[in-house]
This record gives C-alpha cells, structure tokens and sequence, in this order.
C-alpha cells in the first residue's frame, strides 16, 4: 500500500468515519503529530520499519505512542492495524491525503504563486482575493520566485495554471508574429 491512490482512498474512508464518529479537525491532527513524530525520531521509525522487528510488537508500541500522546481510540486502532500489516509507512501520505480532504471539507484550496520578485504581502493577500473569486474557495497562496518568468504572475492551482507571466505573453506574441509572416 504505498501508492498515493490507496492513500487516498485510506484517507477518503477513514475520514468519512471521523465525520459520523469523531472529529476530523482532531484526527488529523493526530495523523499529523505522528507523522511528524515519525520523521524526527529516526531510530523509533526505523525500528517501526524494520523487517527484522515483528509486527505485533510494532503495534505494541504504536499502541503504547497513542496512548501517550493521547490520540483518540479511532487513530490508536488505525495506527495499531497499520502496524499489524506492517504498513506503517503509508502513514505520512494518509495524513497528507486526510489533510487534503479537510481542506476540500472547508472549502480551502492551495495555489502555488510562482513571480519574478518576492510579493509584498500586501499583494500576496490581493492575489490570493483575485484566485479566490475565480475559483469560487477560499486560497491559500504560497509564493515562489523564479526571476525567469520576467515579471507577472504564474498561479496553479491544482492542476489548473493561470499563467499571466511575461514571459508567456513574449512567447504567445513571437508565436502570432512567425504565423503572420
């Protein structure tokens, strides 16, 4: 189960399961906070991952880390299962697709702004308003530089790209320019 797609599916069911049981804000957040737990405590993900350690006493200590951090039982049985299966490793991508579904819950999307400078954040906010009423949700900007764009702004969000760089511009006019002659 390493593949995005089951994640998503994973992510998809368990948060139906955290909206009629639970609360998906908290769970997520659990997934989250272990992913996280995972990736700066090497020595605990590697003995979770290691071929070498039993599965039952991986989720043993799953078992044991949910209860210390005071995860619900629902994330402490999902976690514990995982760790039966030995498939451990798939929940750094579970957290990231249940993450996704929370924001689509809300009506949030990421756009990924890519400008010539760095935006002021005055015109990051005016960005993110003018994305928000194309796309109809609420838009969270994270900005990126690449002085090759010469200037204007590329936004993408999902898989959709506004692309009002001057480079573009500069390429669509050579383009009418070579057609004409």
């Amino acid at each position: 189960m390493n593949s995005g797609a089951e994640s998503a599916r994973y992510a998809r069911a368990l948060f139906e399961v955290a909206e009629r049981d639970s609360d998906p804000e908290r769970v997520g957040e659990e997934l989250a906070a272990y992913a996280r737990l995972l990736n700066e405590q090497p020595e605990l993900s590697r003995v979770l991952y290691s071929p070498a350690v039993p599965a039952p006493r991986k989720a043993d200590a799953v078992r044991a880390i949910a209860a210390q951090a005071g995860f619900t039982p629902m994330v402490a049985r999902l976690l514990a299962a995982l760790a039966e299966r030995d498939w451990l490793g798939v929940v750094p991508d579970l957290a990231e697709a249940f993450h996704a579904r929370l924001l689509e819950r809300r009506n949030i999307v990421a756009a990924e702004v890519t400008t010539a400078v760095p935006l002021p954040a005055g015109q990051a906010a005016a960005v993110a308003r003018r994305l928000g009423e194309v796309s109809g949700k609420d838009v969270r900007v994270s900005s990126h530089v690449d002085p090759s764009i010469i200037g204007g702004v590329v936004a993408r969000i999902g898989s959709m790209v506004y692309d009002g760089s001057v480079t573009s511009q500069l390429a669509r006019m050579r383009q009418k320019l070579v057609e004409n002659v």
